[in-house]
């Protein structure tokens, strides 16, 4: 425990992407092989899930602190992190000794599962007695779903691969799909035996970087292939041992949630992984992202929502063909294959082929581009005819286009803290616009600021404080910002009536008053854009 959550210090104390490597190197080379597998877990994004309520958690930490309830929470305000009150308040009896990660987290983390309140406490209160410091400060992330780390899997799989000497690419496509945090698997994981590709596992997903020189500056428009960036899931169906996977970006196993995808794919040949993206789609086009939403998570699937919201896969690429990976093969064989391969299933069938986007020079292209809203695309993606399909996000061969968002100025009215390293800050807000002379909630966002403006807005918030609901703070309706974001839908949920999709902030306008922010009858001419409807 004592050197996972030094790793936790190092990771979390530097920016440096060479820095972060090293230190997971040395971690994963020295860890046992027990703990490297928890680690993983951990750093890879899976958190598990809150076992004890937050409220318990604040009065078992009082009563351990000796302090009042009254004055717990004051302070629980001030920090903004539970994780780190309970560290800075309990006092530090001592640290973790001898006992490894595995310990911590099979003996005590999990100890809780299913437990009675009072033996939940007694353990709690032990677990304060035993760790200190940043130890304890590490395993409270962990306790209350929390834990997040300034270490993306790339680099984790960097480092496992400097470790094993394997390529990247092994490492992260052993890491695809589920595994268990068992010193087993870290075993295996590690070993240079490449035999051991299951049937359902995916592969590493491509990425595309954003756009941000103009086109022409790639060069000849005939090495690139243009299609269009639609808005749905992004997803593999793999086609293997008779029977259907189907994964999400997020390594999510999604079998059985879209029968109509599922059933298509049977007629692919044993050896088929596709790389696409799942859209409603009626009547040869794509459905709102708000119509999908209807149908992530249910498991229970009636008549009248397959027949209201019908799923397709539109096909991007072909990473297996017949048992082999083509993903080394360029771009246009892999197209070429995927056009057989779809060409051979059943008309109707629920995976379509992802339409070329054709133009003889950037300029028509470009013209193509900003009447994507209209087609109920985000913009197009670029990709180099010569690619490989590889593993994450890499500059050179892919790119996305997307169009210019709609942009909205709006009033900051509420604050609250952030979470993490931001969580002594107020960095989450939430904007209005004018409803005749009050200012109605529209959006919340915290991206698009740089730490200096938000440091200024932090203390801005502190300043001008008008009332507080818990962690949230209503502030002076001074501060205005260009809000940016994707599209938008009628929704009764809202007080405002209206649902945003990705908010952010573009930038902050000094140059305006709150008087001269939006009003909400403009955001509703919006809606009456064929481009917000889509």
């Amino acid at each position: 425990m004592r050197d996972f959550a030094a790793l936790y210090t190092e990771l979390d104390e530097t920016t440096s992407i060479s820095a972060k490597v090293d230190a997971l190197a040395r971690y994963f080379a020295a860890a046992l092989p027990g703990d490297a597998a928890w680690a993983l877990n951990f750093l890879a994004g899976r958190r598990p899930k809150r076992l004890i309520r937050s409220s318990l958690l604040r009065a078992w930490a009082a009563e351990a602190a000796h302090v009042p309830d009254w004055l717990f929470e004051e302070s629980y305000q001030q920090v903004g992190d539970l994780a780190e009150t309970v560290s800075l308040l309990v006092p530090d009896h001592g640290s973790a000794g001898d006992e490894p990660l595995t310990y911590w987290v099979e003996q005590r983390l999990e100890g809780l599962r299913g437990q009675p309140e009072d033996a939940q406490r007694a353990l709690m209160l032990d677990v304060w007695q035993r760790l200190g410091g940043q130890e304890r400060f590490c395993f409270m992330k962990l306790i209350t779903g929390e834990f997040r780390v300034g270490a993306s899997l790339k680099l984790v799989t960097r480092a496992l691969a400097r470790v094993s000497g394997l390529p990247e690419e092994v490492v992260a496509h052993r890491l695809m799909g589920n595994w268990e945090p068992t010193a087993d698997f870290f075993g295996r994981l590690l070993s240079h035996d490449v035999s051991d590709a299951d049937e359902s596992r995916p592969y590493p997903f491509c990425l595309a970087y954003p756009l941000d020189e103009e086109p022409a500056s790639l060069g000849d428009i005939a090495e690139w292939q243009a299609e269009w960036k639609w808005d749905g899931i992004r997803s593999q169906v793999v086609r293997r041992g008779g029977a259907v996977f189907v994964w999400s970006r997020g390594e999510e196993l999604m079998s059985g949630r879209f029968p109509e995808v599922e059933e298509a794919a049977r007629f692919l040949p044993e050896g088929t992984v596709l790389d696409g993206e799942l859209l409603p789609w009626v009547d040869e086009a794509p459905l709102p992202f708000t119509a999908m939403q209807r149908r992530i998570g249910r498991t229970s699937l009636s008549k009248k929502i397959l027949a209201e919201v019908p799923v397709r896969l539109v096909a991007y690429d072909v990473l297996e063909h017949a048992g082999q990976d083509v993903r080394g093969e360029p771009l246009a064989a892999r197209r070429a294959m995927l056009e057989r391969l779809v060409a051979s299933l059943p008309t109707g069938a629920a995976i379509m082929l992802s339409p070329i986007v054709a133009a003889d020079h950037w300029d028509a292209l470009a013209s193509v581009q900003r009447e994507a809203r209209a087609v109920g695309a985000e913009g197009l993606m670029l990709k180099r005819r010569s690619s490989a399909y590889g593993v994450g996000r890499r500059r050179g061969d892919w790119w996305k286009w997307k169009v210019s968002p709609f942009t909205v100025d709006a009033v900051l009215i509420y604050a609250q803290p952030g979470h993490g390293r931001r969580a002594g800050l107020f960095t989450d807000y939430t904007f209005g616009v004018w409803d005749g002379e009050e200012l109605v909630p529209f959006a919340k966002a915290y991206s698009g600021l740089s730490d200096e403006e938000i440091r200024e807005v932090d203390a801005f918030v502190r300043r001008n404080t008008i009332d507080r609901f818990g962690p949230v703070r209503t502030v002076t309706p001074e501060l205005v910002f260009e809000l940016a974001f994707e599209g938008l839908q009628r929704s009764t949920r809202h007080k405002s009536g209206i649902a945003v999709r990705f908010p952010r902030m573009s930038r902050w306008r000094h140059d305006k008053r709150p008087e001269d922010a939006d009003t909400l009858e403009t955001v509703r001419a919006l809606l009456d854009t064929p481009a917000a409807r889509e």
